[in-house]
């Protein structure tokens, strides 16, 4: 029997773990949950004789795959998936896939729910500004790109976007103003939210110089992940520029930041695709794309 283990530190809602089982279930298959571990030898031990594995943030390294001698396939139910070793698992001939789009609206309101925290002061009663007119610029714009646009136009935001894996005509078809370069995009906007993967070309790639060329009040968004900026260089830009502020959703290092009250602020832990909705559909996606890949060999979603 084909075994699918749920293998979740932060475990799926009650919802969407019993959407997955009918999913798998329905297959005939066996479902297996590890929830809420505390070691990794709780997740080597559960691996070792499951056939497809679905993730969330799990950290899924070298020995994990080594131990899973019967995995065939690992899906990250999210977007990202700097968590997983691709290497090994293509060592192992292991497919990997994610759920791109499916928690795409639940960090698209979360960025602009930022964007107005900032702009009004953090609720302090003080006067803030508004997010209408101001020119916001997407830096990539893909799924989480395409839907911080659709909710920031609705705000009345000129969106404009960079994204080198796109037309002119498609970014314009999905409602932004298309700019042609990382320089030009930083230039132009005074809120720039970012929606680029941590691979070796994007780390650290978010500088000091990138930053500076921003217009007066800029307002840098990061959503994606803590590896794209270089956080010494940007702490260094908001001490030269007083009119810098950063808000972000993936813990950078507080000792560099604290110091900026009022134009800094982190959420508590990474919680963009943290609601009961994304929840749901990531979870479910997952389950449909590890059937349809047993099945069908369908790997319309292979990362690796």
């Amino acid at each position: 029997m084909i075994k699918v283990l749920v293998a979740t530190d932060k475990p799926f809602a009650p919802i969407a773990v019993k959407g997955i089982r009918e999913i798998i279930e329905a297959r005939g298959y066996e479902l297996a949950l590890l929830e809420k571990y505390t070691s990794r030898e709780e997740l080597i031990a559960a691996v070792a004789d499951a056939d497809a594995l679905i993730v969330r943030s799990d950290k899924i390294t070298g020995d994990v795959i080594d131990a899973a001698k019967r995995l065939k396939v690992v899906v990250r139910a999210g977007a990202g998936y700097d968590n997983i070793d691709l290497v090994a698992c293509s060592a192992r001939d292991v497919v990997v896939m994610n759920t791109p789009g499916q928690n795409a609206n639940a960090v698209a309101e979360l960025a602009l729910g930022l964007m107005v925290y900032m702009a009004r002061n953090f609720y302090n009663g003080t006067s803030g500004s508004e997010l209408k007119g101001k020119k916001l610029g997407l830096h990539a714009y893909g799924n989480v790109g395409q839907n911080v646009g659709r909710v920031a136009r609705g705000f009345g935001m000129e969106v404009y976007a960079f994204d080198p894996y796109m037309t002119d005509e498609q970014i314009k078809l999905a409602g932004a103003i298309p700019v042609h370069s990382v320089e030009e995009l930083y230039s132009t906007c005074r809120y720039v939210s970012l929606h680029v993967p941590a691979t070796a070309e994007t780390r650290r790639s978010i500088n000091r110089d990138l930053l500076q060329r921003m217009p007066p009040d800029a307002v840098l968004v990061n959503t994606a992940r803590k590896e794209i900026i270089d956080e010494e260089g940007l702490a260094r830009l908001m001490e030269e520029r007083p009119d810098f502020s950063y808000i972000t959703d993936v813990a950078p290092d507080s000792t560099l930041f604290s110091k900026f009250t009022g134009r800094y602020y982190a959420t508590p832990k990474k919680m963009g695709a943290q609601t009961g909705e994304a929840n749901v559909n990531a979870g479910l996606a997952a389950a449909r794309q590890i059937v349809n890949f047993i099945e069908k060999g369908d790997k319309r979603f292979k990362v690796n």
